[in-house]
């Protein structure tokens, strides 16, 4: 009589964050809720719609695609958004993750948005109201794997997803300003 070995599943995982500089981060948070950091970007147009943002020591460049008369040599700028988004997002799955000691061996976040132009940018277009422009409706899917249940899994995208900063500063009203350089 043989005896059968089961197969051996080999998962690697994603390279994992500072699990103790996580827990550091968050005490601090913990210790002053209010404080706030700045993000800055400083950004210049090469032509047409073609511009390169300067990130720290980072560029991000922004187009448009032809049929709105950019060259389409980068993402359009509501593309770059959702690519912040799918960002934050991964950024929170994987450390509520790393809290809750879950090893990730994928993640995965595809995103889509409808958005209105039908003002063509303020440039003659249709009359409308800020409401109206921009994303009407933004669709998230994750994929998700590790040593965790789906439950477990789906309850660190929920409270990524609940405490994502760039997903809150899309679903609430934000202050916003822009003025003319002295």
């Amino acid at each position: 009589m043989s005896t059968a070995t089961a197969p051996k599943t080999v998962s690697t995982y994603l390279r994992p964050i500072d699990r103790d500089g996580l827990s550091a981060f968050a005490e601090k948070g913990r210790k002053n809720p209010e404080n706030r950091g700045t993000n800055k970007v400083h950004t210049i147009t090469d032509g047409q719609y073609r511009t390169v943002s300067h990130v720290n020591q980072h560029e991000v460049v922004v187009d448009e695609p032809l049929h709105l008369f950019g060259e389409d040599t980068a993402p359009a700028p509501g593309e770059i958004v959702l690519s912040g988004l799918g960002g934050c997002l991964c950024v929170g799955i994987t450390a509520v993750a790393t809290w809750r000691q879950v090893k990730l061996s994928r993640l995965e976040v595809f995103l889509e948005a409808d958005i209105g132009n039908s003002a063509a940018w303020g440039a003659g277009g249709a009359d409308r109201t800020p409401e109206e422009m921009g994303f009407q409706d933004i669709r998230v899917k994750v994929l998700i794997e590790g040593d965790a249940t789906r439950e477990e899994l789906n309850e660190i995208v929920e409270k990524a997803n609940y405490f994502s900063p760039v997903a809150n500063s899309m679903r609430n009203p934000i202050p916003f300003s822009i003025s003319m350089m002295d």
